[in-house]
């Protein structure tokens, strides 16, 4: 007969009895007393004793697989909580948050009117110009060098988009003797700066106009300083926004749904159900009016966000906004300096709606485009923020990981 040993209960020699009870016949019992005159004269426990000790050490190794195999994943998980960074890069996450201060003042002084108008202790305008303009390249250029060494990506994304505007502008500056570099610095001219006339300069850095180069700038400084340290070990220091809630972006989406619906802008029935010439005028405000509102609501709660995604469809949305600023004043819709809208509801009222609903039908279907996009890289970002997908499998290599190069 066939000996059973379970070597995963605890169980003795007892066990090897139980055969007795379940043989059959004079075979069975034969087989019986063989197993047990092995067992009297010693040959059994030796066959057991080097059964056993197979056992053990095949157990042992297996243990040793998996102890090392936990050592790897703890120090895994231990660099991911505490990174080594090493001096060099230290310094230039410290030069980086530094650079994105001492930017920000140099970008609001070339956009304050007080630079170019001459001061009552003899400096002239022209002077303050060049001498802020000289800050502003010797800081861009501290802010990229400082960004090329950093491991803080989600902060070095923004200095890369503003990196973007700068060659986009590049023509543009060249006219007021700033030059653009082949690595992406600047150098200055300061014999063509003074020979050109200031109003140009004043122009370019204009806080009244959200799409001016001074604007796009100073909007990527604001975002890139409220951004999260995260860096690509994965460590983390301050968090931007990473909460869809309350953001307005999928309030806004729904509003452009109904704006560009012909529902919308059915004509009014009268008691006997015939259609009438007029609006619901009332209930069409009512919608702009939540348009505009949720619009507000959106920017003020995704500007701060860290995600590339968010920033790019806020950009693209304030720049066609900007470019339907004119239609939008018809309306009775103004866009102040920082972006956000205000609606009158007399003048609203007053316009066509007819006109209204065939505005709506292109700049409000392509504002909700963008909405629905900021809603979405707002939900990733809110995922990814504890280092899970949006599937919840776990990124061990932290969610910020920024491959881009600057």
């Amino acid at each position: 007969m066939g000996i059973g040993i379970n070597v995963s209960n605890n169980q003795d020699y007892s066990y090897l009895f139980q055969s007795l009870s379940s043989s059959s016949g004079g075979l069975g019992n034969l087989n019986f007393l063989s197993d047990y005159a092995s067992i009297r004269n010693g040959s059994y426990g030796k066959l057991l004793k080097t059964y056993y000790n197979k056992v053990q050490n095949s157990g042992t190794e297996s243990s040793s697989k998996q102890s090392r195999a936990g050592d790897v994943l703890d120090r895994i998980l231990e660099e991911k909580k505490n990174p080594k960074v090493s001096k060099e890069v230290q310094e230039a996450n410290a030069n980086l948050t530094a650079g994105l201060s001492d930017m920000k003042a140099t970008v609001s002084t070339l956009q304050s009117d007080k630079t170019y108008t001459d001061s009552a202790n003899g400096q002239s305008a022209k002077d303050k110009v060049v001498s802020a303009m000289k800050a502003y390249v010797s800081d861009y250029n501290d802010l990229l060098k400082a960004a090329r060494g950093s491991t803080l990506t989600n902060k070095t994304a923004y200095v890369a988009n503003m990196m973007s505007s700068t060659a986009a502008n590049a023509d543009k500056l060249s006219e007021i003797g700033v030059m653009v570099n082949g690595d992406g610095t600047l150098s200055l001219s300061e014999d063509k700066l003074k020979a050109t006339d200031i109003s140009k300069v004043q122009e370019m850095f204009s806080a009244d106009d959200i799409m001016s180069y001074g604007s796009v700038i100073a909007s990527r400084l604001r975002f890139a300083g409220a951004a999260s340290g995260t860096d690509s070990t994965g460590a983390t220091g301050n968090t931007g926004s990473n909460s869809t809630s309350g953001s307005g972006a999928a309030s806004l989406k729904e509003d452009t749904k109904a704006l560009t619906s012909d529902e919308l802008f059915a004509k009014v029935k009268d008691k006997d159900g015939n259609e009438t010439n007029q609006y619901n005028v009332d209930k069409i405000f009512a919608t702009v009016k939540s348009f505009v509102n949720n619009y507000n609501k959106m920017f003020d709660t995704a500007e701060s966000s860290s995600n590339s995604g968010v920033v790019a469809n806020l950009a693209y949305m304030r720049e066609k906004t900007a470019r339907n600023e004119d239609a939008l004043k018809q309306l009775g819709i103004s866009v102040d300096q920082k972006g956000r809208m205000t609606i009158d509801e007399d003048t609203f009222k007053k316009s066509d709606m007819s006109e209204v609903q065939e505005f709506f039908k292109d700049y409000g279907s392509s504002i909700g485009t963008n909405a629905s996009l900021v809603e979405y890289y707002m939900k990733t970002q809110a995922n990814a923020a504890s280092g899970y997908t949006l599937t919840g499998e776990y990124n061990v290599q932290g969610s910020a990981y920024y491959t881009g190069t600057i």
